[in-house]
């Protein structure tokens, strides 16, 4: 029987240079808890397995990728412009960026499950209301603003539990539980489209919001749940006692303040926020584009399909790669080849194909980059925050990819003139990334077989790593106290 018990918050006793006044202020919002038990073990693959379900009926696969599908049927049924059907995606982008701040503050102090079921229920009601709306520009957006604010709250916990199971292997699990993401992304445009021709768009809308509802809750309350998480009524705990010996759950890396005064911060933010743009902008125009070309509908959907399965296969085969080669080396090419995609997005279908698989491999793969190298170049410890706050941004920037190449289509009745300002930006990134230099908190070597087998000896490692953190060499001291546990894993 295990007992958890609040008791207040004292001081640590380790001579840690974090038990300053200003890291003491940031956890002592966590109460210690008292637990009695044996230790754990954790299957991580069935955690991740219920992490990518859940993914797969999230925000991307659900609204996003499928705006391209409704945006004809809305702007038949309404007489709005496609400026403002697909400002749907801005406006969402807005609400999920104001979100991802709110949900990274709570989850560096709330337990996964408490933040991710909220959520998802959120979610599935705000995009089951989108065919009630009257049709007024205004109104008909509000109900994405909630969904993206509430669609938040799906994603970054989701993260968050991986890589605390995962170390040795943190690519690939980010990767395989995108890659149900895009699994997702490739079935909703086929759902969607037989929906809307069945149902209308509006209905179609609310049986998407059930299907993720159900789904969601289902796996989430099975198999999700954060590595060594401890807490009072979902309140997250800073220390624990199990078998009678004290364990710490603090975990390496900067602090929230550090962080944003760090060069790495705002080199991912910009690098990957303005890969985004480019990316996001094509997938959202993507059907509109190619049936202005020619392309039939449903050769046009089919392509929303082939990007999603080219994700699939950025992200699994890229979280393989990037855990064995360094991400300043990989992230760069990727990032260059949708340039060569620009050169063959056009009919015939095959040749749109080859370009919209290009893309869709570039995306996967940098989809998988942001909370990569957050944990790599930042540490873990202010991840919700850190995460949270890049996210934000990087949503933000999206945003107006969606807008740039619909106000050019617009204003010029073809989407040639933006393509050159997409080549662009997704060169400036990938030198950016070039740029990053060595990761300052490398992976353990075991540490994914130790959580595995025991999820507080695993913390117990981190926490001596915390511990070892000095401030006047910050930048090489993670690295030196990862050899010295290397033995102790093997």
């Amino acid at each position: 029987m295990v007992l958890d018990r609040a008791v207040p918050v004292e001081e640590p006793g380790h001579a840690n240079s974090r038990t300053r006044p200003a890291l003491l202020r940031e956890v002592s919002h966590m109460p210690k808890t008292t637990q009695r038990g044996t230790r754990k073990q954790g299957n991580p693959w069935l955690v991740l397995f219920g992490a990518g379900i859940a993914t797969a009926v999230g925000p991307l696969p659900i609204v996003v990728n499928t705006l391209g599908i409704f945006i004809i049927p809305i702007t038949e049924a309404t007489g709005f412009g496609r400026t403002t059907v697909t400002s749907a995606y801005s406006v969402a982008a807005v609400g999920m960026a104001i979100g991802l701040i709110i949900v990274g503050r709570l989850l560096d102090r709330y337990a996964v499950r408490y933040i991710l079921i909220p959520a998802f229920v959120g979610f599935s009601v705000s995009t089951a209301i989108i065919g009630l709306m009257p049709a007024n520009p205004i109104a008909f957006l509000v109900p994405y603003f909630l969904l993206g604010l509430f669609g938040a709250g799906t994603y970054t916990p989701i993260v968050k539990t991986l890589v605390t199971w995962f170390d040795n292997k943190r690519a690939l699990a980010i990767g395989l539980s995108a890659g149900f993401t895009s699994l997702g992304a490739s079935l909703t445009p086929i759902i969607a489209g037989a929906l809307i021709g069945r149902l209308g768009w509006q209905m179609a809308y609310a049986t998407l919001a059930l299907i993720a509802l159900i789904v969601s809750v289902s796996v989430i309350t099975v198999f999700v749940r954060a590595r060594a998480e401890r807490h009072v009524r979902g309140r997250l705990v800073t220390e624990t006692e199990d078998d009678g010996k004290s364990v710490s759950l603090e975990l390496p890396g900067l602090t929230f303040g550090e962080a944003l005064r760090s060069r790495h911060f705002w080199m991912l933010t910009l690098a990957l926020g303005a890969v985004g743009i480019a990316i996001v902008g094509l997938q959202v125009h993507l059907v509109p584009m190619m049936s202005d070309l020619g392309l039939d509908s449903a050769q046009a959907a089919l392509l929303l399909t082939i990007y999603a399965l080219a994700s699939v296969v950025g992200r699994v085969g890229g979280g393989f790669l990037i855990d064995r080669i360094p991400g300043t080396i990989i992230g760069p090419i990727v990032i260059l080849v949708p340039v060569v995609g620009l050169f063959f997005l056009h009919p015939p279908f095959v040749s749109a194909a080859v370009a919209v698989a290009l893309v869709g491999v570039a995306y996967g793969i940098e989809a998988d980059l942001v909370a990569f190298f957050i944990t790599r170049y930042l540490g873990m410890r202010a991840f919700g925050k850190v995460f949270g706050l890049m996210q934000s941004v990087f949503l933000i920037g999206t945003g107006f990819g969606p807008l740039l190449l619909g106000l050019a289509y617009d204003n010029f009745g073809t989407y040639d003139p933006v393509f050159p300002i997409l080549g662009g930006i997704l060169v400036a990134s990938a030198i950016t990334i070039a740029l990053l230099g060595k990761y300052i908190y490398p992976a353990v070597e075991g540490f994914d077989q130790v959580a595995a087998k025991d999820e507080f000896a695993a913390s117990e490692l981190l926490s001596e790593i915390a511990e070892g953190e000095g401030e006047p060499a910050r930048d090489a001291r993670p690295a030196a106290i990862v050899g010295e546990q290397k033995s102790s894993l093997s």
